[in-house]
């Protein structure tokens, strides 16, 4: 049990890094109502901008991570046209984008499956290294800190406030004016900037950035979505508590994890364990509202 406690400071921090990526996947599924599959691409596009930018050209780490953003911003706006303007599904919108960007992303590492950061020549924000996890989750925290600030301005803006309002009630925001197709773009966009953020720590993080670095992301970010909902949903109605349960989220997921693979888990098996998770978590609001309406009738038949 020490040993395990000890050992949590790599799982809070990795936590972390997934919990500004569920930041992105929170937008377009809570806040947009869409299911946007786009992330599980533009996570590994961020980690491979980032990387080669860093190790091939000797970008300074910073302005990489920017440039990390902005590329993400991209592959947002590739799904939000294809779903607004050409009028696909934005679920097949976002599949067609990861598709794409699998190809890009092998073509921005140079045809190479994995792009590794040398560590004793870089510079890194964030390092699994066990001396730095604290100065790591300390970093972590000042990001999560700056980005839910950023939103919790933006969102309180009229345009933010129109990006809302298209979510809540895409028929109402038309009807009050509001371009519902820029809205949706200008979500996605930012969305899928925040998920190659978190890509380009992750890649840091792990010392490289892989093709496959994405595979799985929606499943990690609608997790930690849903724990955060789950665990903090009655008592975090600010938005930008939200946010911050989303983190939270994030990080209890890792947690589990490192707990359950110190239990013994197969690691093949890791992907299969997430989904029950999320399942789980999914269907715990459905059991409480089933639960609660069976509660009620039987009241309103013992009064009766």
């Amino acid at each position: 049990m020490l040993e395990f406690i000890q050992s949590l400071p790599s799982p809070i921090a990795q936590g972390m890094i997934w919990g500004i990526m569920a930041i992105g996947v929170y937008i377009t599924y809570k806040i947009l109502d869409v299911a946007d599959l786009t992330v599980d691409g533009s996570l590994g596009t961020g980690g491979a901008v980032l990387v080669v930018l860093t190790t091939v050209y000797h970008v300074n780490i910073y302005l990489a991570l920017v440039v990390a953003f902005l590329a993400g911003c991209l592959a947002g706006l590739a799904t939000g046209v294809l779903h607004t303007k050409f009028g696909i599904p934005a679920i097949l919108a976002g599949i067609l984008t990861q598709l794409a960007l699998y190809s890009i992303n092998l073509g921005i590492m140079g045809g190479r499956a994995n792009t590794t950061i040398s560590w004793r020549n870089f510079y890194l924000i964030v390092s699994s290294k066990t001396d730095q996890l604290w100065f790591t989750i300390l970093k972590c925290g000042l990001f999560i800190f700056a980005i839910i600030a950023i939103l919790y301005w933006f969102f309180g803006t009229e345009l933010g406030y129109s990006v809302r309002a298209t979510g809540c009630n895409l028929a109402m925001a038309r009807s009050n004016g509001i371009n519902t197709d820029s809205r949706k773009i200008l979500g996605i966009v930012l969305s899928n900037g925040i998920v190659a953020l978190s890509g380009g720590l992750l890649a840091q993080f792990s010392g490289s950035a892989d093709i496959n670095m994405g595979r799985g992301a929606i499943v990690i970010g609608l997790a930690a979505v849903i724990i955060g909902d789950v665990l903090f949903g009655k008592i975090f109605h600010n938005f930008a508590l939200r946010l911050v349960s989303v983190v939270i989220g994030g990080i209890v997921y890792y947690i589990v994890i490192a707990a359950v693979l110190k239990m013994g888990l197969n690691p093949n098996n890791l992907k299969l364990f997430s989904a029950i998770v999320v399942a789980i978590f999914l269907a715990i609001p459905y059991w409480k509202s089933k639960i609660s309406f069976k509660s009620k009738k039987t009241d309103t038949e013992t009064a009766k």
